[in-house]
């Protein structure tokens, strides 16, 4: 049992990170009913703005300009981070995908493997093809409870997450851009007839996922401080697996299918050899899929609308 918990633990965080990205990718599927493949990179890109901003405040901190307590300068790294992440979202959205809004689906599916390329190959010529190490903000402290292992960081790791999520549910549920976007999901035909602006709702969108994708990255580099141009790929692509899971549009599906493909991957490295990870779960995905083609909480109708 004492063994089980603490991959239990190990999951919860290693989920954290696949439902903080498959945010994105369904929000955007469920509004404008497409993929945007260049999330994966997205969530590079916040991770290395998160390096930038993080070593510029340490510098100012150790130059004795002022002096910061490491946590408070990791709060202020996700926040500068997701705010400056959010703009690279929206650029993205009206560069590559505003204009071929009512081009065939796979037109935009293309666009977004060649953005994904192009901030891949930006990352490359600005830095180098070198690993970057995140710097370390607060010193690592372990509990013992009852024989479980958790650290301060899995903890911190945990609860910034949930409460990302439970903070978009509210934003979506409760405010009048909320309510705009979720009318979209519904009917992407008619909401515009009704004065809400597209353009705006896609910008939000895309502004928001990119943000949580840039807190994924600085969490992943609090908890795996190393870095890398090409780490964005098998992140996305999971993540991308996991929102088709969750259902379309559903943040709650989503969090949820996140956090079962990271139990799954976790659980499975720890009964067969860690080669027949990625096989053995996603075997397990596809079986699910195939009794709810739909995901969790998809609805039937939603694959008619515009495709």
């Amino acid at each position: 049992m004492t063994f089980f918990l603490q991959n239990l633990v190990n999951a919860l965080q290693w989920g954290s990170f696949y439902a903080l990205i498959a945010l994105g990718y369904s929000m955007v599927y469920g509004i404008l009913m497409l993929f945007n493949f260049a999330h994966g990179d997205i969530f590079m890109v916040g991770a290395y703005i998160g390096f930038g901003v993080v070593t510029g405040l340490t510098a100012l901190t150790a130059m004795g300009s002022f002096a910061l307590p490491g946590w408070l300068i990791l709060v202020l790294t996700i926040i500068i981070s997701m705010f400056l992440t959010s703009f690279v979202g929206m650029l993205v959205e009206r560069v590559g995908y505003r204009p071929l809004r009512e081009a065939p689906r796979a037109s935009a599916a293309i666009t977004g493997l060649m953005i994904g390329i192009i901030l891949e190959t930006g990352n490359l010529i600005l830095l180098g093809a070198r690993r970057v190490s995140f710097p370390s903000l607060i010193e690592s402290t372990t509990y013992n409870l009852g024989g479980v292992y958790v650290t301060n960081k899995k903890i911190m790791i945990v609860v910034v997450s949930l409460a990302l999520m439970f903070g978009l549910h509210q934003f979506v549920r409760r405010t009048k851009y909320g309510m705009a976007m979720r009318a979209m999901a519904f009917d992407y035909v008619v909401v515009p007839l009704m004065g809400v602006s597209i353009n705006t709702i896609a910008a939000m969108t895309f502004a928001i996922g990119s943000a949580l994708a840039a807190a994924a990255g600085i969490l992943f580099g609090v908890a795996y401080p190393v870095l890398d141009p090409y780490m964005g790929i098998v992140f996305g692509w999971k993540a991308f697996v996991a929102a088709i899971l969750g259902g379309r549009g559903s943040i709650l599906g989503a969090c949820m299918a996140g956090f079962l493909l990271g139990f799954i991957e976790i659980f499975v490295a720890m009964i067969f050899p860690s080669t027949l990870r990625d096989l053995i779960a996603y075997s397990i995905i596809l079986l699910i899929l195939t009794f709810r083609p739909h995901g969790f909480f998809g609805e039937p109708y939603s694959a008619r609308l515009r495709l």
